[in-house]
C-alpha cells in the first residue's frame, strides 16, 4: 500500500512547523499590495503582512496557484510512489480548488491523486488537513483518510468576528452604507460558511462581548455534552478578546482539545485585522 502524502494551500494557515513534522506539501497563493506580489505563508509571514497592511491604505488583493504549481507537486509525490490527499480552500470563495482539479487531469492515469474540496477557509479547514496527516503518518489508508477527513467536514462549526466591516465592504461582501451603519452602531456580524462553502452573516449582536456570547449559546444548544476539540484562529497583534471566547466556550462545551493558530496573509486580506475564528470539531467515536 502506497504511502499516503497531504497537499494543501496556503489559506490553510497550518503553523510551518507543524507542517513539517506531518510532512504536509503546501501550495502557496500570492498576497499583492498593488503592484507587489508575495507568495503567502512563504515569502510573507502573517506578522508581516498585517504590519504592511496598516501602512498600505488600500486593500490587498490576492491570486490563486496556477495548475502548473500543483501539478509540479502532484508529479513529483506520485513519482516517487505516494498516494495524494489534496485539501483546498472551498472552490465557492476561490479557484483554488479548480487550479488543483485541472493539475489531476494533467497527470498520467495511474497517478493516484484524490482532490478534496474543503468547503471552508483558515483553520477551519486546516484543521482537516492536520488530522489527515496524523493519519497518514500512522499508516492509515488513503479511504480511511478520506473518510474521516469527510466526517470532520460535515460536522465542523465555525465562525468569524470581525473587528471591522471596512474589508468586507471593500471585498464587496457587504455594502457600503451597511459598514458606515455597523460602524456607527457597534454591531459586530458573526459570519459563517454554509454547507456549501459561501460566506454568509449568520446573526449580529452590538458590541464584542455580546456576539461572543450569542456564539456560545448557539453551540451550547446544539453540542450538548459532545466532546469537541477548539481551536481559535487571531492575526498577529490584534489578539484582543480570543483568551475571553476562549474561557467562555471552555466553560460552555465540553472542550477536550484545544489549540490556537494565526489568520494569514490571504484571508487576513479580505476579513481584516483583529478577525477571531472559532473552529469547532466533534470529536470522532
Amino acid at each position: 500500500m502506497a504511502s499516503v502524502v497531504l497537499v494543501t494551500d496556503s489559506t490553510a494557515d497550518i503553523p510551518r512547523a507543524t507542517r513539517e513534522k506531518l510532512g504536509i506539501e503546501m501550495v502557496p497563493l500570492k498576497v499583492n499590495f498593488g503592484e507587489e506580489s508575495y507568495l503567502d505563508n512563504v515569502e510573507l509571514q502573517p506578522a508581516e503582512f498585517y504590519a504592511k497592511l496598516a501602512g498600505f491604505g488600500k486593500l490587498a488583493t490576492s491570486s490563486q496557484p496556477s495548475p502548473a504549481d500543483f501539478h509540479d507537486v502532484y508529479k513529483r509525490l506520485t513519482d516517487e510512489g505516494h498516494a495524494v490527499v489534496s485539501i483546498q480552500l472551498s472552490s465557492a470563495m476561490s479557484g483554488t480548488y479548480q487550479s488543483a482539479t485541472i493539475a489531476k487531469s494533467m497527470l498520467d492515469d495511474d497517478a493516484d491523486v484524490t482532490v478534496i474540496d474543503s468547503k471552508s477557509a483558515s483553520f477551519g479547514y486546516g484543521r482537516l488537513v492536520v488530522r489527515a496527516a496524523e493519519l497518514a503518518q500512522a499508516g492509515a489508508g488513503k479511504a480511511e483518510i478520506v473518510a474521516e477527513v469527510e466526517r470532520m467536514r460535515s460536522e465542523l462549526r465555525l465562525y468569524f468576528l470581525v473587528d471591522t466591516l471596512e474589508y468586507l465592504q471593500k471585498g464587496g461582501r457587504i455594502g457600503k452604507a451597511s459598514a458606515v451603519l455597523g460602524s456607527l452602531l457597534n454591531i459586530k456580524p458573526i459570519l459563517s460558511i454554509d454547507k456549501e462553502g459561501f460566506v454568509y452573516p449568520f446573526d449580529k449582536a452590538r458590541g464584542q462581548k455580546r456576539a461572543m456570547a450569542r456564539i456560545a449559546e448557539v453551540l451550547e444548544s446544539d453540542l450538548k455534552e459532545t466532546p469537541v476539540h477548539l481551536a481559535i484562529a487571531t492575526t498577529p497583534g490584534f489578539t484582543n478578546g480570543a483568551a475571553e471566547m476562549a474561557e467562555l466556550l471552555k466553560s460552555r462545551l465540553n472542550v477536550q482539545q484545544y489549540e490556537e493558530a494565526e489568520i494569514g496573509p490571504v484571508i487576513g486580506a479580505h476579513a481584516g485585522p483583529g478577525t477571531i475564528g472559532l473552529f469547532i470539531f466533534p470529536l470522532g467515536s
